[in-house]
């Protein structure tokens, strides 16, 4: 698809331009409603086209005013009142105001149906659980409700104190529709067939923000976004007319791409190619490390329940080497869950070094010592804390091998499969996952993994669900450090469910003719500023 058209100022001087902008998306997006969605391929789109009350400053975890111009929070924690943005529209022409914002948490917390809760992972991460669970994995709601006081002025009242709130509401999966839009293209229809999910065509074909750029059309085949510039934008307009979002799946390819003029931008260049690039007059720009890399256990298997065994497959990979190998420069092991940068990081946990001889005595103790295990790795995909998801199965796979574990590998498509094995279905016995955060907050790292049970880990210990509860609900800062730190220490020393590997820093590259592009720690960029020239 052919998209990579000059650009033209216009005559009245106001520095807009007719040009399209290309990205170069690792894996195609499974929808473009953000509450069904969790991952980045998906979420890159959806910046572009919605906003969320609050954001991060760009190029930062930062809170900074998008759609609501301040927030203020009761002295219990327990009420949010957002002072709206005024004079802005969706993208359908409806007004956006207060009873919007009321219609789309209410939306949220009445969602009805299996299916639907299930895909709604950001949303149970965050609210716990929904008016009715129709789930297993949902608990008790903290949202309690929204009240429009006015058209300005939306307050959000929760059943208990939330550390993460409102920091969360940064997520993309907290962005605002337009509420015509969802009812009129029946957006809460969700439905399953075997391990497939269908959306509504509010997800599919008319996802409606306020954002800087409209949906314009999705090719399924080719996995490309089209989107086209929102003139009516309550911000500055984006600087280009169109933005193709193109599915190329491989590192290679999408050097290539950049290279031959094909796309403008590529998401997670290998860290070989940086040096190259650069001396061809791309420009690489590298995130920090705000993210984490683990192996999955799925407690669900017998064998795997017992903690020894998991203490194994901890002590049989070879971490120092495997970062060495496969993953950029600056690339460091993970001691535990969450990046060192975060309050509750714990300098004082339980190490894992490379013990082969260590791994098969606890196998043996555990009467496992012929184990086969069902490892999946996803495909059609790069992550930014997983560069090359296959070299590093392999790497793996060969660690665990030399200590007499049998692998039976699984490879599947990211979306589509791998994402719904692995976190809806629960075949895996090992997996491959990771995560970027998108707040500055311990929780949206343990507590999103943690928080909960979930088929990806088979992890039902309910003592540790509470203490990650009782850390969040604590509203002293000094206190919900140390009850964090605590966190920790108990997940990687005393229950284990995934080992963790390594924080890694993922790039991004441009052409020489791109300006304006801003790098987030988050992977969260917006495109709107972006010019080509």
């Amino acid at each position: 698809m052919a998209a990579c058209a000059k650009s033209e100022r216009g005559d009245n001087g106001d520095g807009k331009s007719d040009a399209t902008l290309t990205i170069a998306g690792t894996g195609k997006p499974k929808n473009f409603d953000p509450i069904f969605n969790d991952d980045g391929e998906s979420f890159r789109p959806a910046r572009q086209i919605y906003d969320t009350l609050i954001q991060n400053k760009a190029g930062t975890a930062d809170l900074e005013p998008a759609l609501a111009t301040k927030w203020d929070v009761s002295p219990d924690g327990k009420e949010i009142t957002f002072t709206l943005r005024e004079g802005v529209k969706f993208q359908d022409g409806t007004a956006f105001n207060a009873a919007a914002v009321c219609f789309n948490f209410d939306r949220w917390f009445n969602m009805k149906g299996a299916a639907a809760q299930s895909q709604m992972i950001y949303y149970a991460d965050t609210f716990s659980g929904f008016a009715k669970n129709e789930t297993d994995s949902a608990g008790d709601p903290i949202y309690k409700s929204c009240a429009a006081k006015d058209d300005k002025t939306a307050v959000i009242s929760l059943n208990k104190f939330r550390g993460a709130l409102p920091a969360a509401l940064t997520l993309t999966a907290f962005s605002i529709s337009s509420p015509d839009a969802l009812k009129k293209y029946d957006a809460d229809k969700v439905t399953q067939s075997g391990d497939s999910f269908t959306y509504a065509s509010y997800a599919t074909e008319h996802p409606t923000g306020t954002g800087p750029y409209k949906f314009e059309k999705y090719d399924p085949a080719s996995g490309t976004t089209t989107l086209v510039r929102n003139e009516d934008y309550w911000g500055e307009k984006a600087k280009t007319a169109k933005l193709v979002i193109r599915t190329i799946e491989t590192e290679t390819a999408r050097k290539q791409e950049l290279e031959a003029g094909s796309v403008d931008i590529i998401d997670y260049p290998a860290a070989q190619d940086w040096k190259g690039l650069e001396s061809k007059g791309m420009k690489v720009e590298v995130r920090p490390a705000f993210n984490i890399l683990y192996l999955g256990m799925n407690e669900k298997n017998p064998k795997l329940k017992d903690l020894r065994v998991r203490q194994a497959i901890a002590y049989a990979i070879n971490r120092d080497q495997l970062v060495k190998t496969k993953f950029p420069e600056g690339a460091e092991v993970a001691k535990e869950f969450m990046p060192s940068t975060l309050s509750g990081y714990s300098d004082d946990v339980t190490q894992y070094n490379y013990d082969p001889a260590k791994a098969k005595s606890l196998l043996a103790a555990a009467g496992a010592s012929n184990l086969t295990l069902k490892f999946y790795y996803p495909t059609e995909v790069t992550r930014p804390y997983m560069p090359d998801p296959k070299a590093i199965f392999t790497s793996i796979a060969a660690d665990l091998t030399a200590v007499g574990i049998k692998i039976t590998p699984v490879a599947r498509p990211w979306n589509g499969g791998y994402k719904d094995d692995i976190q809806q279905a629960g075949k895996q016995d090992l997996h491959l996952l990771g995560w970027t955060g998108d707040y500055n907050d311990a929780y949206n790292f343990v507590g999103t993994f943690f928080g909960r049970e979930k088929p990806e880990f088979g992890f039902t210990d309910k003592a540790a669900f509470a203490q990650i509860a009782a850390a969040d609900a604590e509203p002293d800062a000094g206190k919900r450090k140390a009850d964090y730190e605590q966190v920790n220490k108990d997940l990687v020393g005393k229950y284990l469910p995934a080992v963790p590997i390594s924080h890694s820093p993922p790039a991004i590259a441009t052409a020489g003719n791109i300006d304006g592009l801003i790098a987030s720690p988050l992977t969260d960029e917006r495109f709107a500023t972006v010019s080509k020239s």
